[in-house]
């Protein structure tokens, strides 16, 4: 791809007309999945990620929405050097103040505030007539940049609106100072003709819209986010709202990794280009699975364990001739590198480095890397071969765990049909080691997840237990997703283990860290996109 150094708050009429700005908003619409929440840590591990691998604008949350959500738009806006830093905003001054505050010691920063514009949400949801939006949205602009250079403004259920009051609310808040406008297709109505062209009036009949960047932000309620976005981009709109894995509210949004590679690999269609390093895609994607717990599905379009793979006979002699036959892109091309290391029992903590550098783990702490190190010999001795997609479960399982307030030390499960099951496990809370747990249950999972209940109690509720091998074979290694739900709060964890009960442990307590980082925070403002 043509990376362009042109930074994202460039004032559209001194930049390349073909560059797409890649707007992220996995840490701010991606969170708000059920489930999908994450810690400080975490988002700041995504963060580096997203800028790393080139992201333009990073949102980086909702910051009135909650501390937590404050305090993670501002020590990302502390540690992002290169990417600009969004943070969201209802058409409110607290609201406006509270993003810039959070933003203050970002060097790059955008206040992105909203406010809805189509008839049915502002009849039930603002309760306000029209003209009071028209009002609303030149004060707020204008509020928001004279605190920042840098301002978005979006029309929620942007595609559901009249199409001459949108021209009016798009004028009046590129004359308020907005230097990109948003329409998003909040409830993933939009088809992409009628999209595309929508785009295309607001370019052509907003008399000074020349002055702004246009931007996309789609959801995928009937599949078409991407495609919605793409014609967007066709039709004149210079930046794309979208998340790693597509993550989001309902269906989900537009998927960074497919908008990117569509339009690299069919450059001759879309002459557009975007400064996305794509080799950092499949880490990116990997990263976000195992922190959200959302697990990608195997068919997934770039990302999915079967996007590369090929069983059909006459596919296998197609690719043996010709990869080309049947891949419209390389492995490579999405950080899918061949491997160069075969890792096994016999590898020493040298060759485990080189290899975690290779699969794009640049940097690791020493207590880190020894932990993994560790777990990895003991896989080894447990398995016949150690593929790549082992050492990310296991790896990506690891980092971060030291954050953790109830940390797993060891599990031992007495199972089969002539029970009892019981399970014994032995648990670290708050760094201060436990007296080993016995607990029964109605199999093994049962006793596992009642013993942690026990070590730890609480009145969480288990909603998910699933199941998937990392890779082939019955010594595969598990990685479990469990979700679990406490007064209307819902969160993922993951786990990977050669054992599935010890997966399973690991899972359910990261579940259970995340609830607890939960409960520190207010309940979020109701708000949307």
């Amino acid at each position: 791809m043509t990376t362009s150094t042109t930074s994202a708050a460039t004032p559209a009429a001194s930049r390349d007309s073909n560059r797409v700005i890649i707007f992220d908003t996995t840490l701010r619409d991606g969170e708000q999945s059920p489930g999908a929440s994450m810690n400080l840590e975490e988002k700041l591990r995504i963060a580096l990620t997203l800028e790393e691998m080139g992201v333009d604008v990073i949102e980086a949350g909702f910051p009135i929405a909650s501390n937590g959500d404050f305090e993670a738009v501002r020590e990302i806006a502390k540690v992002v050097r290169d990417s600009t830093v969004a943070g969201l905003s209802r058409a409110s001054k607290a609201d406006i103040d509270r993003a810039a505050e959070a933003l203050a010691p970002a060097p790059r920063k955008r206040i992105h505030t909203f406010i809805s514009t189509s008839a049915l949400h502002m009849k039930y949801k603002l309760q306000m007539e029209p003209e009071a939006v028209v009002a609303r949205i030149a004060e707020s602009v204008a509020y928001a940049r004279n605190l920042v250079d840098d301002v978005e403004w979006s029309a929620e259920d942007g595609s559901r609106t009249d199409p001459d009051f949108l021209c009016r609310c798009v004028e009046t808040a590129i004359k308020a100072g907005a230097t990109t406008i948003n329409i998003p297709d909040t409830v993933g109505y939009a088809v992409p003709a009628e999209y595309g062209a929508l785009i295309r009036m607001l370019i052509e009949r907003v008399p000074n819209s020349d002055k702004a960047i246009f931007s996309v932000h789609c959801h995928n309620d009937l599949g078409l986010a991407v495609a919605n976005s793409l014609a967007g981009v066709a039709h004149g709109a210079r930046q794309v709202e979208c998340t790693i894995n597509g993550l989001g509210e309902r269906a989900g949004n537009a998927a960074l990794e497919e908008i990117v590679m569509a339009l690299r690999t069919r450059h001759d269609a879309m002459p557009y280009t975007n400064g996305i390093k794509t080799e950092h895609i499949t880490r990116a994607s990997r990263l976000v699975s195992t922190i959200t717990g959302f697990v990608v599905q195997p068919n997934k379009a770039i990302v999915g364990a079967n996007a590369f793979a090929h069983e059909s006979g006459i596919h296998q002699d197609g690719m043996l001739k010709n990869a080309q036959t049947y891949e419209i892109m390389t492995p490579e091309s999405v950080g899918l590198n061949r491997s160069s290391l075969v890792m096994g029992k016999h590898s020493g903590r040298a060759a485990f480095r080189a290899k975690l550098k290779e699969l794009g783990y640049e940097e690791m702490g020493d207590n880190a890397l020894n932990d993994a190190f560790k777990r990895f010999k003991d896989l080894a001795d447990r398995k016949k071969e150690v593929f790549d997609e082992d050492i990310v479960a296991l790896v990506d399982d690891e980092v971060g765990r030291q954050f953790e307030r109830v940390q797993f030390v060891s599990l031992q499960v007495v199972a089969g049909s002539k029970g009892p099951q019981h399970a014994v496990l032995e648990v670290v809370v708050d760094g201060k080691p436990m007296p080993p747990v016995v607990s029964f249950g109605n199999g093994p999972v049962d006793a596992v997840f009642n013993a942690i209940k026990q070590a730890f109690p609480h009145e969480a509720r288990l909603q998910l237990y699933q199941v998937h091998a990392v890779t082939a074979g019955t010594d595969a290694q598990a990685e479990v997703t469990v979700r679990l739900e406490e007064n209307g709060k819902t969160v993922n964890g993951q786990g990977a283990d050669a054992d599935t009960l010890v997966a399973s442990a690991r899972a359910y307590l990261h579940a259970l860290n995340k609830l607890l980082t939960k409960r520190q925070k207010t309940a979020p403002v109701a708000m949307s996109a």
